[in-house]
């Protein structure tokens, strides 16, 4: 790829980001207060289509990196200059945060409507069900079902998965997700899918969605987190936002978790995977 200007390569992760998260969080908007997606394979393949969508959109300008932990992890292993690191993670988060405000501003009546319809009171522990819309939660707060919420009902919900192994699922998805994303971009991967990579990435974050969202929302991305979840905050969600119940599982699961997973995982492909997949260079007898 041409290397672009940093400016221009910034405004496309804000723009890829921007898609990513106005189509992948509306989807989780659409399903909680509209009810119009049912079951995980709805809102998982919206989620791979943004991705699609986004990568064809911007990734001959920046790459689309639209996520924090792929950047550094391509960067750890010399695939992406240090120097770029954070004004992408910057623009990434950017675009996140804006169109978390514009999903809000659009749905906020509906917002309003299913806090009344639950007894919700928005900023109190029970509006995690409303600020899952936004930030993440382990594990996912839809098991806490339609009706009101109580503190018995939070406690139960709260001690039924660990941070560990809430640390584990990100770290394990992001790792398969950065393999994944080296795999069908690499050049010389003669069995590769060539301008189709971005489709199949998308249909991996899908199924991982799948596996994984019951589990912790399947994050996968500082940024798609930490924007809305940020945005939630200063929109009147408050400590249900940020630190929300999880408490420092909001930095380990969402955060680092994923960044960990995308370094293992860009490492496994380029040290254990690619030597095999390349084609091998010719040797003089």
């Amino acid at each position: 790829m041409i290397s672009r200007p940093l400016w221009i390569c910034c405004v496309a992760e804000l723009i890829g980001t921007f898609l990513l998260i106005f189509f992948g969080t509306g989807a989780v908007q659409t399903a909680v207060l509209h009810g119009d997606l049912a079951g995980l394979w709805q809102v998982g393949i919206v989620w791979g289509v943004a991705i699609m969508l986004a990568i064809y959109t911007v990734g001959p300008i920046s790459g689309a990196h639209i996520n924090p932990a792929i950047t550094i992890g391509l960067s750890t292993w010399g695939l992406f200059p240090a120097g770029r690191v954070a004004p992408y993670v910057g623009s990434q988060l950017v675009g996140a945060i804006a169109a978390a405000g514009l999903l809000f501003a659009i749905n906020a009546s509906y917002f309003s409507a299913t806090e009344a319809e639950r007894g919700i009171v928005r900023g109190e522990p029970a509006s995690i069900v409303t600020a899952m819309c936004f930030g993440e939660y382990y594990p996912n707060p839809g098991k806490l079902g339609n009706a009101a919420v109580t503190e018995a009902d939070l406690a139960v919900w709260q001690a039924s998965f660990s941070q560990p192994m809430a640390c584990l699922a990100e770290a394990v998805g992001t790792a398969i997700l950065a393999m994944v994303v080296l795999a069908t971009t690499e050049k010389e991967n003669l069995g590769g899918p060539k301008n189709l990579a971005p489709v199949f990435i998308g249909l991996c974050v899908a199924v991982l969605i799948c596996v994984i969202a019951p589990l912790t929302q399947a994050c996968f991305n500082p940024a798609r987190d930490f924007g809305p979840r940020l945005f939630a905050y200063f929109a009147g969600w408050g400590s249900a936002a940020i630190p929300g119940p999880n408490g420092i599982g909001m930095v380990t699961v969402y955060i680092v978790a994923p960044i960990i997973g995308s370094i293992i995982g860009c490492g496994l492909y380029q040290k254990l995977v690619r030597p095999y997949v390349i084609e091998p260079t010719p040797t003089a007898d």
